[in-house]
């Protein structure tokens, strides 16, 4: 399998599949070794446990940049 075919494979997969992926490729390329890197490890799964569970309401990243650029637009 070439490079090509093996990103298109990826490609494929499902959402959550893709991102343990590139987790797993990222932590190849840069092994975590810090706390701060394992608290923000802690975070991420609480804030995906909370999205799942509909405890918290996910805001849309337009919504969130539109937000952004008008504080720079005053």
């Amino acid at each position: 399998m070439n490079t090509q075919d093996l990103i298109d494979e990826v490609i494929s997969l499902p959402v959550e599949e893709r991102a343990l992926v590139v987790d797993s490729l990222l932590r190849s390329l840069n092994q975590p070794e810090s706390e701060i890197d394992k608290k923000w490890a802690v975070t991420a799964k609480r804030r995906l446990a909370e999205m799942r569970s509909g405890s918290v309401d996910a805001v849309p990243g337009s919504k969130v940049f539109d937000k952004i650029w008008q504080r720079f637009d005053q």
